[in-house]
């Protein structure tokens, strides 16, 4: 059986009764050098333990065990049960875990599974829950990389540079716990059903270090999300959204960090919000 073959997919959806769920953010896979091309790219081998969310048919799932010491895959719909049950029949390596992967503890899961092997995210992810898992997977610190099939707008912001227009909080995040680099894109066709949009994989590699030193990482983003706030109003007034400080004192730390004063937060690189954390961390401790 091809699952990545269209006529082979809807008989095997057939023979389980299952229709596609929009809430749910199904599109599988019908070009097989997607998910080649994504395996590949996590560079998994025997010493890899994968991670993969939504594993739908398994299509990627395949092409990860074929490389990966050990492929554990996180599957909410129990509708796909039956069916991976019969796709991945042949995979020794494979683990089905039934759930949420928004309601799992990361480091836990990882520690279960992959004692010995260097973890690694790998996934076509459902669009709905990108920005908060990758959120939740970076501030976890048990992935040595994540790939991951997304859509394109998204995966621009998060390779997006300082300054520009894609730039924005959660740019930076990505960019403080990992390097990211678009790796290349898939067009709408190669889904099932067709997406609107256009995808991307991207490879984030976690950093040994993060590029900046800040005293507090719950100021630095407390501090980027504000800067944020208000992206058409000046970094002052978009930072009142966070800090309740006077007008006054805001502009002032805004100066003593080398910024002009009528800057608008989008403008500043991660190393700016840096600073400006540190000073809020100083302010805040003194008052």
């Amino acid at each position: 059986m091809d699952l990545c073959n269209r006529s082979d997919i809807e008989a095997l959806l057939r023979r389980h009764g299952f229709h596609f769920s929009k809430g749910m953010g199904q599109n599988f896979l019908i070009e097989d050098w997607v998910p080649h091309d994504t395996a590949e790219a996590c560079g998994a081998d025997e010493h890899t333990g994968v991670l993969e969310i939504g594993p739908g048919i398994g299509p990627l799932t395949q092409q990860l065990c074929r490389r990966a010491g050990k492929v554990v895959s996180v599957e909410l719909d129990q509708r796909l049960y039956p069916v991976l049950a019969e796709t991945m029949s042949g995979f020794d390596n494979f683990t089905l875990v039934k759930g949420d992967i928004m309601q799992q503890d990361l480091p836990a899961l990882v520690s279960e599974h992959f004692a010995g092997l260097r973890p690694v995210l790998c996934a076509n992810l459902p669009y709905n829950i990108t920005t908060p898992l990758l959120t939740a997977c970076v501030k976890a610190g048990c992935f040595a990389s994540l790939t991951v099939l997304i859509q394109k707008e998204v995966a621009q912001r998060i390779c997006a540079r300082s300054g520009t227009a894609d730039c924005g909080a959660f740019s930076l995040l990505m960019q403080y716990y990992t390097e990211p680099e678009l790796l290349f894109t898939v067009p709408n066709t190669c889904f099932l059903p067709m997406p609107k949009v256009t995808s991307a994989v991207i490879r984030c590699t976690t950093r040994a270090v993060p590029p900046v030193s800040v005293q507090s990482e719950a100021m630095l983003w407390r501090t980027v999300k504000a800067g944020f706030a208000l992206r058409r109003k000046t970094l002052v007034n978009s930072l009142q959204t966070g800090f309740p400080l006077p007008k006054q004192e805001l502009t002032q730390l805004v100066a003593d960090c080398g910024l002009p004063a009528d800057i608008r937060g989008e403008r500043l690189s991660l190393q700016d919000y840096a600073r400006l954390s540190d000073a809020f961390s100083a302010a805040m401790s003194e008052g």
